[in-house]
């Protein structure tokens, strides 16, 4: 055969293409065909689209959640070590045994939420240079060491404890605490990427199904004005298919919407207004212990109280009792308020007896077991304790109501689609049959 009847062959396949496809039983079989390829993408896309939230609402639960929570408990448990740590040096000699496990419960329960936050993590997170987690897995045990080292000094009254228990503080205020700090703020902003994921706009789901419907017009349309039949049953199951499936995705992603913004307004951006104000509390108090153990060379760690813990601590309980969506969570701020007042009166007093030289009494101000600044830091940390866990419970509930509103959801939209798909073809097929 030669080159010019090979295509004059093409030439005349597809004009016997062209002109079938012009035929109303070609444009019905195109018809077929894109009513199926159309329903079965739409259905894949929407199914897609609502697993991705879905994993980012199992994240939020799962992962980014808990390890926030993880985060801010390595801040808490070690700077509370700290204080404690420098509180029992304040005493001298073998420290009370309260304030001893203390100290070890507070390192125990750090290393159990650093443990938590590595194994979450890839493993590039953990030896990564100057990582958070690089540097709180590796320092941690240094800073443990040189607490001992000082608390045996201090108890054979060697002046020697005071420098060890000066690297010590040194250790956690400069490494230890901000890469805690660093790590919380980490994962806070993975829990707001994770709900912009859950939370964000269906624009594409609701685009593709609104395609699918029109093309379903469509068809009816051509096959109406064709056959001269009023309805076919299968394209009308098709889109009452389609209908539903767009419903569907459009209430349950609008469900999952209203509770992400409730999650945040009644749960994480209380929690981190919360945890900013227990980290202020926690430094604060830092501050005030590490002031005393260095007899009278403190006034850097002073300074730092009176200019900046103290005042970002009102603040910061002042915003929380605005924001608070939730009476309890209300009057826990409150007390928080209230114990954080007598606080402050409490720690004019020490620092002006430690001013004065009256170290004794400064030393039973700070540390005494009633009315001292021990006792009232205990209850604003108590207190707002009680708030973050109470917020942090609304969020749980409102990730947990989202999850819900999702449930079933991609089977559901997958086999409205094959139906859309199905029934399409069906009720175009029964057409296509009086043209044979």
């Amino acid at each position: 055969m030669t080159i010019t009847s090979q295509r004059e062959t093409t030439n005349g396949s597809l004009r016997q293409v062209t002109s079938l496809a012009r035929t109303t039983p070609g444009v019905l079989g195109v018809l077929a065909l894109l009513v199926v390829v159309v329903g079965l993408a739409a259905g894949v896309f929407s199914a897609v689209s609502v697993q991705r939230r879905a994993q980012a609402l199992d994240d939020l639960a799962a992962r980014s959640g808990p390890l926030s929570v993880a985060a801010q408990e390595i801040y808490r448990s070690l700077s509370d070590a700290d204080a404690t740590a420098a509180g029992a040096f304040l005493a001298g000699g073998l420290e009370p045994s309260p304030v001893r496990k203390r100290y070890e419960n507070d390192i125990a329960q750090a290393s159990n939420a650093l443990a938590i936050a590595v194994a979450a993590r890839e493993p590039g997170d953990v030896t990564a240079r100057g990582s958070s987690l690089a540097t709180l897995s590796q320092q941690l045990p240094v800073y443990t060491g040189l607490v001992e080292t000082a608390r045996a000094n201090n108890r054979q009254g060697l002046p020697l404890g005071i420098a060890y228990q000066r690297e010590a503080s040194s250790l956690m205020s400069t490494q230890l605490l901000p890469a805690a700090k660093n790590l919380y703020k980490e994962e806070v902003t993975q829990v707001a990427a994770d709900q912009d994921r859950a939370g964000s706009f269906p624009i594409l789901e609701i685009f593709v199904g609104l395609v699918l419907l029109a093309v379903l017009i469509v068809a009816q349309a051509y096959v109406r004005r064709r056959t001269n039949r009023v309805f076919n049953i299968g394209l009308l199951s098709g889109t009452a298919a389609a209908v539903i499936s767009l419903l569907w995705v459009v209430i349950a992603t609008f469900g999952v919407i209203g509770d992400v913004d409730d999650s945040r307004i009644q749960g994480s951006a209380q929690v981190d207004v919360l945890a900013q104000a227990r980290i202020a509390t926690l430094q604060g108090r830092a501050d005030e212990t590490l002031t005393l153990v260095a007899r009278g060379t403190g006034q850097t760690y002073e300074d730092d109280y009176a200019k900046t813990q103290k005042p970002q601590l009102s603040a910061l309980l002042d915003s929380a009792r605005s924001r608070a969506t939730d009476q309890a969570v209300r009057d826990a701020v409150d007390k928080a308020r209230t114990s954080a007042s007598a606080w402050f009166a409490t720690h004019d007093k020490l620092h002006l007896a430690d001013q004065n030289g009256d170290y004794t009494t400064a030393v039973n101000l700070a540390i005494g077991p009633t009315d001292s600044a021990a006792t009232e830091f205990d209850d604003v940390d108590k207190a707002l304790n009680t708030a973050i866990d109470r917020t942090r419970s609304a969020f749980n509930d409102e990730i947990s109501a989202a999850s819900g509103a999702l449930g079933g959801t991609v089977v559901g939209v997958a086999l409205l689609a094959v139906i859309v798909a199905v029934a399409s073809t069906v009720g175009i097929w029964q057409r296509l049959k009086e043209y044979r």
